[in-house]
């Protein structure tokens, strides 16, 4: 009965989770259109906040479907009150795609809309891409180690493109969400990456600490955001077939002292002491994730 009702579920819910996407990210595509052809800033800035609007209208919706589909529980902590007159960092895990959209859902009534650093292919995602383009969010282009060694040239592309947006989010109050893993968590990524934390990947300092030099006086606080599904393996699947039944959003606040913003790439002892302070976070995000998941 229980794959019955899964199997029936499926295809209802993800059509009106694409419809959703496809409504809302159709609208910010026009709006952003407008704003690209109408270069008077206070207008571009009057459209970016009707377009912010739509974004936030996409992940409120996405979630409430989610509701309507699963017996399941929401599950927010937050250690301090947070405003939208101010900027944040946020630092998270990366389980599944689902993340983003709980994340949007999350940051809508309490802080400044998010800005996602993006992976380059993303660009192409029907909706999201252009949507996410005309939200001036940043787009990335991975690298390997190798590749880099191979074309020295391209070495620090990701930190110019980081330090190009953050002027863009002086302005006015933001939220900078950065996946400090780089890719969401699988087992055999855990297994291949020879990860130290079981319900973890490695965290990635890099742009994290670029971000914190490029804006560090302007954020308010980091936001340590931990998601987890305790009963579910495959998060979007489970989400869209009617299964999952939990999900946790822990936030912890942390001050934005003078110690996390230095030269990170130029400077052996900051970089060693940001390492650390980012590998300690992850240990408590970890042990928190272990005693929700066993």
């Amino acid at each position: 009965m229980t794959k019955l009702r899964s199997f029936l579920i499926f295809p209802i819910h993800l059509t009106i989770q694409l419809c959703n996407l496809a409504l809302w990210g159709g609208l910010v595509i026009f709006f952003g259109l407008i704003k690209l052809i109408i270069p008077i800033r206070s207008v571009q800035e009057i459209l970016l906040n009707v377009m912010h609007r739509l974004y936030f209208s996409f992940g409120i919706f996405s979630v409430a479907i989610i509701k309507a589909f699963n017996r399941i529980e929401i599950r927010i902590e937050i250690d301090e009150a947070l405003s939208k007159q101010k900027w944040y960092l946020i630092t998270a895990n990366h389980i599944s795609y689902l993340d983003i959209i709980l994340l949007i859902d999350f940051c809508a009534p309490r802080i400044p809309p998010p800005k996602f650093f993006l992976k380059k292919e993303l660009i192409w995602l029907p909706f999201v891409g252009i949507a996410a383009w005309a939200l001036d969010m940043p787009f990335m282009r991975r690298y390997s180690q190798a590749f880099v060694q191979k074309n020295p040239h391209l070495r620090g592309k990701d930190i110019e493109t980081t330090k190009k947006y953050c002027m863009r989010y002086k302005h006015k109050p933001t939220t900078v969400i950065n996946f400090v893993e780089g890719t969401r968590f699988t087992p055999q990524k855990h297994k291949l990456k020879q990860s130290p934390f079981s319900h973890l990947m490695r965290p990635k300092a890099g742009g994290v600490a670029f971000t914190l030099s490029a804006m560090g006086e302007l954020f308010s606080n980091i936001l340590d955001i931990t998601l987890a599904y305790p009963d579910s393996r495959h998060p979007m699947m489970d989400m869209l077939c009617g299964r999952m039944t939990k999900i946790v959003i822990d936030v912890t606040t942390l001050p934005v002292t003078d110690e996390l913003i230095g030269d990170y790439f130029n400077n052996q002892a900051f970089q060693s002491h940001f390492q650390q302070w980012l590998n300690t976070l992850w240990e408590k995000k970890n042990a928190r994730m272990r005693a929700w998941m066993n």
